[in-house]
């Protein structure tokens, strides 16, 4: 048994060093690679198509230390990202919630579900995901989440009791609505959860990676673009199904096989999803740039660099 115990216990001192170096080498990564010359947007979009690899769901050992850190190890606290939370769950969790939520309405009680899961989980993935360089508590966190996640179920079930208590059926009120308020609440649902970033400020860092202080403007910058993307993510996966079904609805086909429209607007959401995901992470670079005559006056006399750096978030 003891000589026994000297293998088990090298073994689990070697895989400790192991992850610690993992974790390490990720965050110098994420920094150098950050820092490098801005990409365009082609390159970025081609970058998120590797980075959404599901198999970045699971990954937790040193392997492809470069791709697979920048989409499994938070940029800003160097810690393991959880898997359901990772850029590469995004699509497989929140694309049959979109489906769900766009369904007709029957009664209010089949849409609270929906509802409720879908802010739930962007509710979380925008905390876990955003700027973490500022002094955070845990509580704050879960306070505000609890805040953002009631108040856009709430305004996200509004107009759907207002379609069922007074029987609205015309295209605007079930199609186009719809989609306009998932569109809105989404970027929303990002400025209001992540709400403490521009209140107390993120880091801005020089092209050597050095933090130069901390700023509210950077931070409210942050939020706003990703926001933007946001709501160019889900309003299109919300949209493009809406409009292939509202011309489905007229074919021959539809007449024979009605069942066959959910399966299409599933497939569809889906595939407009899978390419939106990507597209709407690179939209606005993950490291972004600001002009430091953009910033506070404290900032501006702390540093010569014209131009400053902080992470977006995703």
């Amino acid at each position: 048994m003891l000589q026994e115990e000297g293998p088990i216990r090298f073994s689990k001192i070697m895989s400790t060093a192991l992850i610690t170096m993992y974790l390490g080498f990720s965050a110098a990564i994420n920094l150098s690679g950050a820092l490098a010359p801005l990409k365009s947007f082609i390159q970025r979009f081609l970058q998120w198509t590797e980075l959404l690899d599901p198999t970045n769901l699971v990954v937790s050992i040193v392997q492809e230390a470069w791709k697979r850190s920048l989409s499994t190890v938070h940029p800003d606290s160097s810690k393991l990202i959880p898997g359901p939370f990772r850029p590469a769950a995004l699509l497989p969790f929140t694309a049959p919630m979109v489906f769900l939520s766009m369904l007709p309405v029957k009664s209010l009680k089949s849409m609270i579900l929906p509802q409720v899961s879908f802010y739930t989980y962007s509710t979380v993935f925008n905390i876990v995901n955003g700027n973490a360089s500022y002094d955070r508590r845990p509580h704050e966190s879960i306070l505000v989440g609890a805040g953002v996640i009631a108040s856009s179920t709430f305004f996200g079930l509004f107009p759907r009791l207002f379609q069922v208590r007074f029987s609205l059926n015309s295209i605007l009120s079930r199609n186009v609505i719809p989609v306009v308020i998932l569109a809105q609440l989404s970027g929303m649902n990002v400025v209001a959860s992540r709400s403490l970033e521009p209140l107390r400020g993120i880091e801005v860092m020089d092209k050597e990676g050095s933090v130069i202080g901390y700023s509210r403007k950077a931070g409210t910058k942050a939020v706003k673009d990703t926001a933007t993307s946001r709501v160019v993510l889900f309003g299109t996966s919300a949209f493009i199904p809406e409009v292939f079904s509202y011309f489905f609805k007229r074919t021959q086909f539809f007449l024979q096989c009605p069942w066959s429209l959910w399966t299409l607007k599933l497939s569809c959401t889906i595939l407009v999803m899978g390419l939106m995901v990507p597209v709407s992470f690179s939209v606005f670079p993950q490291i972004g740039r600001i002009q430091c005559s953009e910033l506070e006056k404290e900032i501006q006399s702390a540093t010569e660099e014209t131009e400053l750096f902080y992470n977006r978030g995703v």
